[in-house]
């Protein structure tokens, strides 16, 4: 039986009639998607008759599909609903602020500032003052002990600053992920047939009763009945787990789903439900897409989950792992094996980060807590030994008035030692570089990704279309026995040979592929579909026959079979019944496949010759490797005759079938090198990177065009492999890959010609698994096709190709390509290295203020009993260091000059020598000037001494001068930040940067008015122009030392360590390893955060900003985003799948939620339906 009995009539055809309602409901067709195989046909039959019935019922026609009349698809949406689900919503402002405002450091100080504002505002009598010691003691006026309340107000004010702040970044990036989101998914576009016509509409567009085209590659958007079909292959493991692909036809399984991949062949089908009626849909509803969750609690409750049903599965006989052995065994059997296979690393910069952060807020910790011992001590020594005071209950608020003071001093040493700047700077930068990365055609899916793509040391690419410019034309062919180097003229061909080729070509080939009229005249005409059956188009086009005449004649209905093309194939045929009960093959496929299974050649006359073994050898040597050493794919089209005398072959076995070809003729199809492709493979192979070609095509092909590239250079000791004998050496006797082997080969290998998808995965896996090379080889992948998803998953970035690529690659990629060029890619290592570039110079600029700083203030307590710089002071200082550096550092645009250094390699720490040269030599001279100001700052300026004050006494001069020099100098260091190789010209490309330049004015001017005009609250006194003048001039210093440090060599100083390291995979505790057993990947940013999940540490908060952003960027908007990304999470995360057996349960294991409505009547799926998310 044919698989695509086809049971469209034309003459039932129905126009949308809009009185009538349609004749069913809802309900009626979400219940029937619930059914698979017999059952679903059954169904159908009793209810309908047949689907052409079901068509009738919807007011559809299976050839014409919808009318598309507005009218018409607006009351398809109100009665059926709309092909989106809703998303989930987005935090609002008021609960970013709220979720800012948990910050534990934030709450110590605004408690801190409470108590010392209630405190200010008690008195105690001025006799009694006396006797609460010097430092208690007059020397203030009345108005000034009424200012007390100032600085406690002052705190909270810029603790609310700062909260802004937070706030107003989380949002703002929100926001912008979620427009990217939006634009990756209106980008999403399917075939329907409306009125007639082949249509390309946005997928929530889709209605009920709209007729889909499917075919190879899709992810399908909405559920529906399969109405014709061509050897169709599903992959459902999204919705069901279970990983083999299921053949869909009309008279066995006509139903498909959305979510689910289309792996082979194509079709037709009947959308009968959409967006949240869909079997995704009613899953997605579940598990409240739509609501807000909390979701560390939700983490929580999941992981004990996960925990509960490891120990219940061994008793618990409803609940098994979908695992390819459904028994206890097999399921731990299979975790074990997943645990010993190497790990992908994630977020391999955030986890440095992550661990430098705790380590410098350890540190802080300390240092603040001395801080605050110290000043304690020297108080109570102090007052009740050399004073030799009694405690007297009237002084007891004064007395804790200081120790309020010096708390808060604690704690501002601490806020300043803290750098929660560092993960703000990290989601800054990639936020940037995203944005940015998007007019540069890099769409990124992953931020990690981006970081990642600075360290790539291979670049593994397709050729057709990457590297060329998958504009493909015929330019050579041999036939009828005469080898043409130019498209011949039609008389040259024997007609009936022509006529065989032209039919052979319009109809074994997708329909969907057509060459359409130029956009602009005199332009190419336009290629739509596949490339190289554009190609075949074209050449009958100049041929001067029309295919489209015989595609109208012979619609695909009427096709008897079609076995599409697939990487086990490399050829697709297509058969028709002829008018007297015989059937012919079309075939069409790679030449050297394809001829070893012709056995016939047509000849000048027309008629067949035999093909011998001998001829073939040397239509290889004079045609094919002549062509093939052009650059031109060679494809074999030939045919086969199936005479009605002999009765109907067994079609479903392929080798009988494709066998006793005749051939018609050898095609050489050109696609040119894309002419920015040779310079763009030039500087990668300048920055370090080996750019590896991994083709389909045949390997005389696949030299010559990667001579033309530049991948091989004459005079080069490199290696090109076929599959076969790439798999012939990497694999011993028994036919298992060692990687041994593996390693032998891949550091010459440059092309990889004839390659199945499986080899691409293999060398990817080799090379990233290799330990043969000191660091570990960070692999960028390029794919288009269904089956490159593995590799694409395997490899450290995937990078799809947004034009030719298939939704199945997209979903498996962390970048889409949306120009599909390779220089694009080399854009993409450019952002990536300058992301680590931006945190290296935010790094050294942050650490220099922390280092100084917290020294200030320690030293300055310890001796003169007071901290220099007040806390609001400080708050600005880190309002500066933290939000606004990290702005201005983390947004340098790149510059070609990253590209002449080699990667860093993973393991590299983040602060070199260098940058540790520059910390220490700059914070040398900062000490130095602000310890000088501060001891002899008052006999230079002839001005009062700031030193021993009493509790609020108002703002002195000295401490102001302090203070404004102390900012200044970070300033002018800030300029300094920007080069972090020893560069001598630190202002070099700075007007590139207006946000730089922008905060740094900014930064300024709001110095000017805080020390102007900031009176109490900032503890700061005017200043005359002159002393402005000399604290300009210390920060001018900054940069003249800054050149001073830069001429000392580093090497000269050996003493000098790095820092920032991140943990090495063998590293990790025997431990932590257990728990990372049940996940693909590690994930270096959470481990590291987990590790350092300190009460204190203020910057958790900042750094769950940044898993924030990555879950606001998964959060799709519309239903085909939240498909794709059920698709893509379903498909990493299998092992985290259970299934029920009750048919009218649902079971999941999600990150966002479990089940709320797991045992309601809407959760009845008719499949035992498994499913997994995590948002």
């Amino acid at each position: 039986m044919a698989n695509n009995s086809y049971s469209g009539v034309k003459n039932s055809r129905m126009e949308a009639n809009h009185d009538g309602e349609f004749g069913c409901t809802l309900k009626e067709l979400r219940s029937l998607m619930e059914l698979r195989g017999a059952d679903a046909i059954t169904k159908i039959s009793e209810t309908y008759g047949d689907t052409q019935g079901l068509c009738s019922r919807l007011k559809t026609s299976a050839i014409d599909g919808l009318s598309g009349q507005p009218a018409d698809i607006e009351k398809r949406i109100d009665v059926f609903g709309q092909n989106l689900i809703p998303p989930k919503k987005p935090k609002t402002f008021l609960q970013l602020v709220w979720e800012a405002l948990q910050d534990v450091t934030l709450i110590i100080l605004e408690v801190a500032a409470v108590i010392s504002l209630g405190l200010s505002f008690y008195r105690p009598p001025d006799t009694e003052r006396q006797h609460c010691g010097k430092a208690a003691g007059g020397g203030h006026d009345e108005t000034e002990a009424e200012a007390g309340w100032i600085e406690g107000a002052a705190i909270l004010l810029s603790v609310i600053c700062v909260v802004l702040v937070t706030a107003f970044n989380d949002w703002s990036k929100d926001k912008q992920f979620r427009g990217l989101q939006s634009r990756i998914e209106q980008e999403q576009k399917f075939s329907v047939v409306r009125g007639g016509q082949v249509i390309q509409i946005p997928v929530n567009e889709i209605v009920v009763g709209d007729i889909a085209q499917v075919k190879y590659g899709d992810l399908l958007p909405a559920d529906g009945v399969l109405i014709q079909g061509n050897d169709l292959k599903i992959d459902e493991s999204s919705l069901t787990g279970e990983s083999d692909q299921v053949k869909k036809n009309q008279d066995k399984d006509p139903m498909l789903l959305s979510g689910t991949h289309v792996m082979e062949g194509s079709g037709k089908m009947l959308v009968t439900a959409v967006g949240v009626n869909s079997q995704t849909g009613i899953i997605f509803t579940l598990l409240g897409a739509g609501e807000d969750d909390d979701e560390d609690d939700e983490e929580k409750k999941e992981k004990e989950e996960k925990k509960k049903q490891k120990k219940t599965k061994a008793q618990d006989g409803a609940a098994m792992e979908m695992q390819p052995l459904n028994s206890d065994e097999g399921a731990d059997a299979e975790e074990k094996k997943k645990a010993s296979l190497p790990k992908k690393e994630k977020s391999v910069l955030q986890g440095k980060l992550t661990k430098l952060a705790v380590q410098i807020g350890k540190g802080g910790l300390l240092m603040s807590a001395v801080t605050v011992i110290i000043l304690v001590v020297l108080f109570v020594v102090d007052t009740f030994w050399y004073q030799g005071l009694p405690w007297v209950q009237d002084c007891t608020p004064i007395y804790i008035q200081f120790f309020v003071k010096f708390f808060i001093i604690g704690v501002t040493v601490l806020v300043v030692a803290v750098p929660e700047g560092l993960p703000l700077a990290v989601t800054i930068s990639l936020a940037y570089s995203v944005k940015k990365m998007m007019t540069d055609n890099n769409l990124v899916r992953h931020l990690d990704a981006c970081e990642t793509m600075g360290n790539a040391t291979a670049i593994c690419s397709d050729k057709t279309g990457t590297l060329t410019m998958n504009r493909m034309a015929v330019v050579q062919v041999y036939i009828a026995e005469k080898h043409f180097r130019k498209i011949p003229l039609p008389e040259n061909i024997p007609t009936s040979v022509l006529d065989t080729l032209v039919l052979g070509i319009a109809v074994n080939s997708a329909y969907t592929t057509n060459i359409l009229p130029p956009e602009k005249e005199g332009g190419l005409p336009r290629q739509v579909g596949n490339k190289t059956e554009c190609a075949l188009l074209g050449f009958s086009n100049d041929l001067k026959r029309d295919y489209r005449a015989i595609r109208a004649e012979i619609p695909e209905e009427k096709f008897f079979k079609v076995y599409t093309f697939n990487s086990v194939r490399k050829s697709m045929s297509t058969v028709l019944k002829m008018a007297d009960g015989s059937f012919r093959m079309f075939s069409k496929g790679a030449s050297e496949i394809l001829l070893k299974k012709c056995y016939k050649i047509v000849t000048a006359s027309g008629e067949p010759k035999v093909f011998r073994p001998r001829d073939r050898d040397d239509m290889v040597k004079k045609v094919i490797e002549p062509m093939a050493s052009e650059g031109l794919r060679t494809i074999c089209l030939a045919y086969r005759d199936f005479p009605a005398s002999e009765g109907q072959p067994d079609w479903d076995n392929e080798s009988d079938i494709l066998t006793g070809l005749t051939c018609i003729c050898v095609v050489g199809i050109e696609d040119p090198v894309r002419p920015e492709v040779p310079d763009a493979i030039k500087k990668c192979q300048r920055a370090g990177i080996t750019v590896r070609m991994v083709t389909g095509d045949n390997i005389n092909t696949a030299r010559a065009i990667a001579c033309k590239c530049g991948i091989l250079q004459p005079g080069d000791d490199f290696l090109c492999l076929d599959g076969k004998e790439f798999n012939r050496r990497i694999r011993n006797e028994r036919g298992e890959i060692e990687q041994e082997r593996i390693d032998k080969i891949w550091p010459k290998l440059r092309v990889l010609a004839r390659s199945s998808p499986t080899d691409k995965h293999t060398l990817v896996k080799g090379i990233i698994d290799s330990t043969i090379a000191e660091q570990r080889q960070v692999v960028a992948v390029t794919g288009d096709g269904t089956n490159d998803g593995p590799a694409l998953k395997k490899a450290d970035v995937g990078f799809a190709m947004g034009i030719a690529g298939t939704d199945v690659a997209k979903e498996a990629s962390d970048i889409i390509l949306t120009d599909d060029n390779f220089s694009s890619i080399v854009k993409a290592v450019m952002w990536g290295r300058n992301v680590y570039d931006s945190i290296s110079k935010f790094l050294q600029f942050q650490l220099t203020v922390n280092v100084v700083a917290v020294i200030v203030a320690f030293t300055g307590a310890c001796i003169t009993q007071d901290s220099p710089l007040k806390a609001v002071q400080m708050l600005w200082v880190n309002l500066i260091m933290d939000t606004f550096a990290s702005l201005a550092l983390a947004t340098e645009p790149p510059t070609e000059a990253l590209l002449l250094r080699k990667p860093y390699g993973r393991n590299k720490p983040l602060i070199s020598r260098t940058m540790m040269k520059n910390i220490l030599g700059h914070a040398v001279y900062q000490l130095t000037t602000i310890f000088t100001l501060l001891f002899v700052g008052e006999k230079l300026f002839n001005i009062d001494s700031g030193r021993n004050t009493p509790l609020n006494a108002p703002p002195s001069e000295h401490y102001t001068i302090v203070f404004n020099t102390f900012v200044l100098m970070q300033l002018f260091n800030e300029i300094n930040a920007r080069k972090i190789h020893g560069e001598r010209n630190v202002f070099e490309g700075v007007f590139n940067n207006l946000i730089f330049c922008t905060i740094v004015l900014g930064t300024f001017i709001i110095q000017i008015l805080i020390v102007q005009i900031g009176g109490k609250p900032f503890s700061c006194v005017a200043l005359s122009l002159d002393q402005w003048l000399w604290c300009t001039f210390f920060g001018f210093g900054s940069l003249l030392w800054g050149q001073l440090i830069s001429s000392i060599p580093t090497s000269r100083l050996k003493f000098l360590k790095t820092a920032g390291h991140g943990t090495q995979k063998d590293e990790i505790p025997e431990y932590e390893l257990e728990e990372l057993d049940d996940v693909d990947e590690i994930d270096h940013a959470e481990r590291e955060l987990r590790r350092g999940q300190i009460l204190w540490f203020r910057g958790l908060n900042r750094i769950q900003t940044q898993m924030d952003v990555v879950s606001a960027f998964q959060s799709g908007t519309s239903f085909q985003g939240a498909l794709r990304r059920q698709a893509s999470n379903s498909s990493q995360q299998q092992h985290d799948v259970t299934n029920v057996s009750s048919p009218t349960h649902v079971a999941f294991s999600t990150t966002t939620t479990t089940a709320p409505a797991a045992n309601s009547a809407s959760a009845t799926v008719g499949c035992e339906c498994v499913f997994s998310f995590s948002a």
